[in-house]
């Protein structure tokens, strides 16, 4: 005699966006990679972490191609006046290269900039008094410097001096 035994069936779904599993095999192909690109240069906390734990662990992304180098803040001090500014950096010269890479850089200089000056207001947030004010005003600074002189790669090839990233 056979019996049969019902079993309730749970479905159970994740709320994860596609962008934040990383590629597993080296086979896959990085068709979304515009999409985690994008995703990792938002102006959100969340896009800032997402993007900084796939840095942390850049292997799991390597089928992608993404370009990880970075002089942090070029010219200027990583870490003005004591404050931690060179993750930020980072990330946005993130943005920069690998979108100039995919030769759509005019298009998101703007939001990447604006994602720089909202990483640098979040190290600000961790200060107070007298000394918040003077990082955020050292932030307006950093970001006006890549908003005005961060330049587009067609600008680069007019023999534009120097090159913010």
């Amino acid at each position: 005699m056979r019996r049969r035994f019902a079993f309730p069936l749970a479905v159970v779904t994740l709320s994860v966006p596609l962008a934040l599993i990383p590629a597993t095999s080296a086979s896959a192909a990085p068709a979304d990679k515009p999409q985690v690109l994008s995703s990792w240069t938002q102006t959100s906390a969340s896009s800032y972490n997402a993007w900084n734990a796939a840095r942390q662990n850049q292997g799991a992304w390597a089928a992608y191609g993404f370009n990880w180098t970075t002089d942090y803040c070029s010219s200027s001090p990583d870490n003005p006046f004591g404050f931690p500014f060179q993750t930020a950096c980072a990330r946005h010269d993130f943005g920069y290269r690998n979108y100039k890479a995919a030769g759509t850089f005019s298009a998101n200089k703007s939001r990447i900039d604006s994602a720089f000056y909202e990483d640098l207001k979040r190290v600000c947030a961790g200060y107070s008094g007298a000394t918040r004010t003077a990082c955020n005003s050292t932030a307006w600074t950093y970001y006006h410097a890549v908003d005005i002189f961060g330049i587009t790669p067609a600008e680069a090839g007019a023999g534009a001096a120097g090159q913010a990233a």
